[in-house]
Order: structure tokens, then sequence, then C-alpha cells
């Protein structure tokens, strides 16, 4: 069945939107789409997906380090390191 954002997201988790050009970033990322080759990684996101209880299953998915790596991975493209800690080369 479809969902939309009102599904997922309260009023109070607003600010944890990503707007859409930064998610857009995520089908540009070479890194993302090797990670996304992995057949295992690929099952624990279609299980996530199906599932009743998202929540307690990304809990027990967070311990997988294929799963973090995932989600690391993710967060750095849409939110990149701040570039003032970044030296220069």
């Amino acid at each position: 069945s479809a969902w939309s954002v009102s599904d997922i997201l309260t009023e109070d988790d607003e600010q944890d939107r990503v707007p859409l050009q930064q998610l857009q970033r995520l089908g540009e990322s070479e890194e993302l789409r090797g990670l996304l080759r992995n057949p295992h990684l690929r099952q624990l996101l279609l299980t996530i997906d199906e599932a009743e209880e998202k929540s307690s299953l990304m809990k027990k998915y967070m311990q997988e380090p294929l799963f973090v790596e995932f989600a690391d991975c993710c967060l750095r493209i849409v939110e990149p390191p701040e570039k003032e800690n970044i030296l220069p080369e």
C-alpha cells in the first residue's frame, strides 16, 4: 500500500524532514549504489519496509555493521560535514 510523509512524520518530527534536493543526492551517490548492490543489505531494507513494527526492527538493525554503514553513508550525503572543520589540501 502507498504511504505518505504524513504517515511517518508528526509535527514534532518536522525538523527531521530532509529537503527533496538533498534526497535527490542519494540517487547520485556511487558509494550508496555500491552498498545497495549487497543482497544482504537489500534484504534488510525490504524486511524493514514490509514490517509492521518498523521502530523496533530499526533498533535491532542498528546493531548490524552493514546497516550502520548504509545509514552513515545516507547521512553523509544529506548532511555533509561542515567544511570549516576540514583542512585545505
